[in-house]
């Protein structure tokens, strides 16, 4: 990989290709205003992306290439705000009776002449959840370039596991907020430390903490390789890590933690601890786990070890990252899911919070992590919470939106299998 370096540290040269109608459609459903902000203030979020870190530490991005394809008929007001930021917008009209845009296409061949281009371009950066770009990302890692993607919804793994690095829809819609709005939409205090969205790269992950009452974050360690690499790996997880795959990413950063037993903590958990000490961590139960704190919490570690499903459904949790719960925890989330926003107004980080208290209340040891996923699965699908849906509404549209995704990894399933997953991630709500 060609890097330049400076005094600063390294750069890289980007080429920047972002598939409007797809990332503001997603967040529409995610997050309206994040949307607005995304379409209206390019520059400010640009501007956040042009730092970031990986294993080999701190780096600036170089967008030479600033490419946004978009639908003219529905969506030319934003077009000057694109042109304002420096973007070559390509207009991408319906060629359809679908109204189906042309952008793929565009976009797809513009990367591959930038591929081929004079100017060797270190990273290729997409946005876009459509996992129809799988084969460019492919063909991007094949010629030795580095792939980060930026979704604005729910993307097939196959499409994630292709990628250097992901930023999920979550973390889009708080790096497209002007810091100003973000802490308008900050919770007020209960006892959770909120994202610190005014910090600068998406790579880097928010500024996490261990989950207290306290607001005050831990004095973050001094930098090492692998304290980096452990950051950058735990926070674009989907899932608490095990302890082992947190050591062996440790211990290629720096293999020397082997040899000096772990830099003379005896171990790779106290190490952590002193360490990374703005990280989740917890030996047992075995074979011990890592998370972080501003995604995830202990109760989501019962996912993490697995419920014992049945063989359908635990394929399905493997390809689509839905939350592995049984079906009788399906229900009570999805049931606490739908008193709350019939009682409270729908509030997506309050909401959140509410109903996983609500389903620990009940017993059901359900993550903040799975009901985030399951909130913006339904919202990704259409459903306007706010409008006070029926338990059974919400059930359905979860189950649609978990065969969508089933068949968007190109599972192949009877009508017997979707019968089975429906019954099971709806809760059993659907047969009543």
């Amino acid at each position: 990989m060609t890097i330049d370096s400076s005094e600063t540290g390294r750069r890289l040269r980007c080429a920047l290709f972002v598939d409007f109608d797809n990332v503001y459609i997603g967040l529409q459903r995610l997050d309206p205003r994040a949307a607005e902000a995304f379409a209206s203030a390019p520059a400010h979020w640009l501007t956040a992306l042009e730092t970031g870190s990986d294993a080999d530490g701190d780096f600036t991005r170089r967008f030479l290439v600033r490419a946004c394809y978009l639908n003219p008929s529905v969506f030319s007001q934003f077009r000057p705000n694109f042109t304002r930021a420096g973007f070559s917008v390509v207009d991408c009209p319906s060629l359809t009776q679908q109204g189906k845009s042309s952008a793929d296409i565009n976009l797809v061949l513009d990367a591959v002449d930038a591929l081929s281009a004079e100017t060797r371009y270190d990273e290729f950066v997409i946005l876009s959840a459509d996992a129809d770009f799988t084969p460019l990302a492919l063909r991007c890692r094949a010629a030795d370039r580095r792939v980060t993607i930026i979704t604005a919804g729910p993307a097939a793994s196959a499409y994630r596991a292709v990628a250097d690095t992901v930023v999920t829809a979550d973390e889009l819609a708080d790096l497209v907020k002007h810091p100003d709005a973000a802490l308008e939409d900050a919770p007020a205090s209960t006892g959770e430390v909120a994202p610190d969205t005014t910090t600068t790269g998406a790579e880097r992950g928010r500024t996490a903490t261990r989950t207290s009452t306290r607001a005050t974050a831990p004095a973050q360690a001094p930098a090492s390789p692998a304290r980096k690499a452990v950051l950058r790996h735990v926070r674009s997880a989907d899932k608490p890590l095990t302890g082992g795959v947190v050591a062996q990413v440790a211990q290629k950063a720096d293999p020397s933690l082997l040899t000096s037993g772990w830099d003379g903590a005896g171990g790779f958990f106290p190490w952590l601890a002193r360490a990374v000490p703005e990280l989740g961590a917890a030996s047992r139960p075995a074979p011990g786990f890592v998370w972080d704190p501003k995604r995830f919490s202990e109760a989501d570690l019962t996912s993490a070890t697995g419920v014992d499903l049945p063989p359908l459904q635990r394929q399905v949790v493997e390809v689509t990252d839905i939350p592995n719960l049984p079906t009788e925890r399906y229900r009570v989330l999805l049931t606490a899911l739908a008193d709350d926003v019939r009682t409270t107004p729908f509030d997506r980080p309050e909401t959140s919070r509410r109903v996983r208290d609500a389903c620990q209340a009940a017993g059901a040891a359900v993550g903040r992590a799975s009901v985030n996923t399951v909130i913006s699965g339904v919202l990704y699908a259409g459903l306007d919470l706010a409008a006070r849906p029926t338990a059974k509404k919400v059930a359905e549209t979860w189950a649609d939106n978990v065969i969508g995704l089933c068949r968007g990894a190109r599972m192949e399933l009877g009508p017997q299998d979707v019968a089975a997953i429906r019954m099971w991630v709806s809760g059993g709500l659907l047969t009543r």
